[in-house]
């Protein structure tokens, strides 16, 4: 049985052409020459690029950048992908087969636990509490894991919540994932985008044998539109990877490792993190002030880290119906928590231009205004 993506199915059936759309999950995307200046580069060398195949596994250098990011990991180490939807995709292929299962931490973006039911593997939730900050229960995840558990998968910081695990959390995924000699698959594509720190949320990386780190250059980047990530994996499992990735796209695009390696030099990167990290922070006070004005109605437990937030509501309708009535009334998208199977909630981002993102909260508050009213 075919199980649809079903974020991704809203998102793409109603976000273009939408005006007011809060319903991504990164930092306001750069444009071409705005990434051409901050890195530095000579736009003739730019214009000068063939539009060959690039090297398949990704440019050495680029590979470099990257491992420079998790301690002791090397090139081998790194598999460059058109976009962590890629890697994810890959990691479903290489290190699950019929009879293994899966644990996942919900709520939860599902590109990996998707992917992984419409291959006949089962999936285990072990639910985060929403009354205590989203935590998870290191008891709940020793008990779901058994023989069968071949990969615990964590998305760190959470998507939709922007929680980042706690030192106690991460022990105690490791401990059950050591138990049974499991995989842990590490979703990191929001790490450097901390709201209340500057520091980096620490990688799964090197705190186990067993890890696959997934990333990308779409969120803490703002850089989507290259459609451009990568995983690092011990280096049997990356060559694994890589002889499925030649079935899989073959190679990420000459002009998006092209612009990716520019990025990830360290200063570029560096200064890429820092504007990500002024949008998520300035963002999410006005969303925090628009939230207040109708007392009562929303509440949310602030991100760590993320573009986004994920927004409690009590109003008279599904979370569905509401994000139909503002797309439909206000030409505003955000994401309904049904869509990661949590009611009376929705995911908004915020690390939008000021005056944008007033705008579209003006016009969200309007539509609840007007529903209060007929209460």
């Amino acid at each position: 049985m075919f199980h649809p993506f079903h974020v991704e199915q809203f998102l793409s059936e109603l976000e273009n052409g939408v005006k007011y759309n809060y319903s991504e999950s990164g930092v306001h995307p750069m444009t071409l020459k705005e990434l051409v200046e901050l890195t530095g580069m000579d736009p003739d060398a730019l214009w000068a690029t063939m539009l060959d195949y690039p090297q398949v596994n990704g440019f050495t250098l680029m590979r470099e950048r990257i491992a420079a990011l998790y301690e002791g990991a090397t090139s081998d180490n790194v598999l460059v992908t058109a976009g962590a939807t890629e890697a994810n995709t890959l990691v479903a292929n290489t290190l699950l087969e019929p009879g293994d299962s899966m644990v996942a931490f919900r709520p939860i973006y599902e590109q990996l636990t998707g992917d992984v039911k419409n291959r006949g593997i089962d999936v285990k939730y072990v639910d985060m509490d929403p009354l205590n900050d989203w935590k998870i229960d290191a008891q709940a995840v020793s008990d779901t894991v058994d023989a069968t558990t071949k990969v615990i998968h964590v998305i760190n910081p959470n998507n939709p919540t922007g929680r980042v695990l706690s030192i106690e959390e991460r022990r105690g995924i490791i401990a059950a994932a050591a138990k049974v000699g499991a995989w842990i698959v590490s979703d990191e594509v929001y790490a450097g985008t901390e709201r209340d720190t500057d520091e980096t949320t620490k990688s799964m990386w090197g705190d186990y044998d067993r890890v696959v780190v997934l990333n990308s250059m779409s969120k803490a980047y703002g850089l989507p539109g290259l459609r451009l990530g990568w995983l690092v994996a011990p280096k049997a499992e990356v060559r694994a990877c890589w002889r499925r990735h030649e079935y899989a796209s073959v190679a990420a695009s000459m002009l998006s490792m092209k612009l990716a390696e520019a990025a990830l030099e360290e200063r570029a990167r560096k200064a890429l993190v820092e504007r990500a990290r002024r949008l998520i922070r300035t963002g999410f006070e006005t969303l925090t002030e628009a939230l207040q004005v109708h007392p009562g109605v929303f509440s949310v437990s602030p991100p760590h880290a993320s573009a986004m937030s994920f927004i409690r509501f009590k109003l008279p309708v599904d979370s569905e119906t509401l994000a139909l009535k503002l797309h439909r009334e206000q030409d505003v998208l955000v994401i309904p928590g049904s869509r990661f199977d949590v009611e009376n909630h929705f995911r908004f981002s915020s690390a939008l231009p000021d005056a944008h993102l007033r705008e579209g909260l003006r016009r969200m508050n309007l539509v609840v205004g007007e529903m209060l009213e007929t209460v």
